[in-house]
């Protein structure tokens, strides 16, 4: 049986995704689904493909460069602009992934501004930190974009190899380097100002504190408005805890004198399951208490409002930023904020005025 070296010895200067489906003893629609993070295979059958993949060579890029061109911050030297690989990275979390109502258009947008660059694309779940670049090869990686929550410690590889990085929705206090958000304490403070002028006064906040920075962004905006209203809220503790039904059980056991006017929560999937909550003691939605939510990913339940976030333009903004680092490596890091626009949903607030 010939070894690896000789196959690899007999390709071309471009590797297939035939040639690594035969090197992998799988097909090559399997190899394509593997390499562009599309479900349909094991993670033990992507994470075999890509391994495959970046012994063959896949990923490596030949360099391209004048002998006056300086090289690059982490000693690799740079071939021509946008050519390479982009790691796009997913954490190991069910609700984060290219499924999601929220994450898989910010996926499609990063995608999309990769091939109009013309730049290859390879997606990845948050593998171990002692595992991802024993499958990878760092001096292919041009650039990794993070999409949602990835751990400290694969952050932490990342960054030592000087790789530039771009984190969306995310940010680690251990990790100086560029993040692309939505401006959540904005647009949850204009959404507060906006129910305050509409006559509510009797709020609270619901959202798994502490949980992913956006949802921490949105409990501050929640309080500026507040606070900018002159409006005092005990905020009940049972309404910031990591389970939802916890949370549910909080409204359950509410007493009727507190529950609120409106609950603030945190996304639109919250929202829902403090509508489920509130339905089952036959409170009604939104005569007797409004519901808002943020992300804009529910149509068909009776929110209040909620706030469009530009999904797609997120993962374009990422890519835009990452380029732009891949050729500035020592200009300062930048944090870019993107505005949510509001949606009030005059159909539910009529009913309560009536």
């Amino acid at each position: 049986m010939e070894n690896q070296e000789n196959r690899v010895s007999r390709m071309g200067k471009r590797v297939t995704m035939q040639q690594i489906a035969d090197a992998a003893g799988v097909s090559k629609f399997a190899v394509s689904r593997a390499l562009t993070g599309k479900p349909g295979v094991s993670e033990y059958t992507r994470d075999m493909i890509v391994r495959t993949a970046g012994q063959l060579g896949y990923f490596k890029i030949e360099p391209k460069y004048n002998a006056t061109e300086p090289q690059a911050a982490s000693g690799i030297k740079r071939g021509k602009k946008n050519e390479g690989t982009v790691l796009i990275l997913f954490p190991n979390i069910r609700s984060q992934n290219r499924s999601s109502l929220y994450w898989g258009p910010v996926f499609d947008g990063i995608s999309a501004r990769l091939n109009e660059k013309g730049m290859d694309i390879l997606t990845l779940t948050e593998p171990s930190s002692d595992h991802m670049f024993s499958v990878l090869n760092p001096d292919a990686i041009r650039g990794v974009i993070t999409v949602g929550t990835i751990s400290t410690s694969v952050l932490l590889e990342i960054y030592r190899l000087r790789i530039p990085l771009v984190m969306v929705d995310h940010e680690d206090s251990a990790i100086h380097t560029d993040t692309v958000f939505t401006d959540n304490v904005k647009g949850t403070k204009e959404l507060v100002l906006m129910l305050a002028t509409k006559g509510y006064k009797r709020f609270q906040f619901a959202g798994q504190l502490p949980d992913a920075v956006s949802f921490r962004e949105r409990w501050l905006g929640y309080r500026m408005g507040l606070e900018e209203m002159q409006i005092q809220v005990n905020q009940h503790p049972g309404l910031l805890v990591q389970e939802y039904e916890e949370m549910q059980q909080s409204i359950r056991d509410m007493r009727v004198e507190d529950i609120p006017e409106v609950i603030v929560c945190a996304n639109d999937h919250t929202a829902v399951m403090i509508i489920e909550a509130l339905r089952s003691r036959e409170v009604m939605v939104p005569e007797q208490c409004a519901v808002t939510g943020f992300d804009n990913t529910r149509i068909d339940d009776p929110i209040l409002a909620t706030a469009h976030i530009h999904k797609e333009h997120l993962g374009e903004r990422a890519v835009d930023q990452l380029i732009w680092r891949m050729d500035h490596r020592e200009a300062p890091y930048e944090r870019k904020l993107i505005n949510a626009e509001l949606i009030m949903r005059d159909e539910y607030h009529s009913l309560r005025a009536t």
